[in-house]
């Protein structure tokens, strides 16, 4: 990733933003079990940006 990440937990629409995709894709990553780990907090999803970051770093690994 070109942008470093934030310190702080991202939102789905932080996911969308930061690797330009529509948010229903990161929705349907959730769905599907196909994108970064997720977790609640209370009603609220949130995604770590460590496990982001591996989870891309093996796309780009499977890509290779």
């Amino acid at each position: 990733m070109a942008r470093t990440l934030p310190q702080r937990y991202l939102s789905p629409v932080d996911l969308a933003d930061l690797l330009g995709v529509p948010i229903e894709t990161v929705y349907q990553w959730r769905r599907k079990r196909t994108g970064p780990r997720g977790f609640r907090v209370g009603r609220h999803l949130r995604y770590d940006p460590e496990d982001v970051r591996h989870w891309v770093a093996d796309l780009m690994e499977e890509a290779a």
